[in-house]
């Protein structure tokens, strides 16, 4: 099962409410942390982590909090993966060469990064203003006839890109 850490999930729910929010006047933590009914601890350690990533923008001062530093259609939900998990990937070894001792000899290490390649232009495709209306449902095959629909590479190189 691919899964997201606990923090990640929260800082994409914190981000779409935020570009949810129709009021120009910046969130606070507290404020945000009520509205969303994350802990405020959390809420403050993903502000400061999204701000630095430059997906939020601070505002100091009586009035100060945070809004999104773009448009809800210009922020992908990658970018805020990327902001708080690091690089997207099926695998280590399919962001980071040489974290995995098995890499001279594995057989599938090609096809992971194709897979992590594919994961990641998927979650590019997938805005803020993406996830606060409802996106068309994706149909999908019964597991027989995906099973049916995969061919595998005749050769080792017609398998490779």
């Amino acid at each position: 099962m691919f899964r997201l850490n606990k923090l990640t999930d929260y800082g994409i729910v914190l981000m779409a409410h935020v570009a949810r929010s129709p009021e120009e006047t910046p969130h606070t933590a507290r404020s945000l942390a009520k509205e969303t009914k994350l802990p405020l601890p959390t809420v403050g350690k993903l502000l400061r982590q999204l701000s630095e990533h430059r997906l939020l923008s601070s505002h100091r001062g009586v009035n100060g909090g945070y809004n999104l530093a773009r448009e809800a259609r210009s922020i992908t939900v990658a970018e805020i993966i990327l902001a708080l998990e690091g690089p997207i990937g099926f695998t280590e070894c399919s962001v980071i060469k040489g974290l995995c001792n098995m890499e001279q000899s594995c057989a599938i290490m090609s096809n992971s990064q194709i897979i992590g390649v594919a994961l990641r232009d998927a979650l590019e495709h997938v805005t803020l203003s993406d996830l606060n209306h409802e996106m068309a449902h994706h149909e999908r095959k019964h597991d027989h006839e995906l099973v049916a629909s995969i061919k595998p590479a005749t050769s080792v190189a017609e398998g490779v890109r």
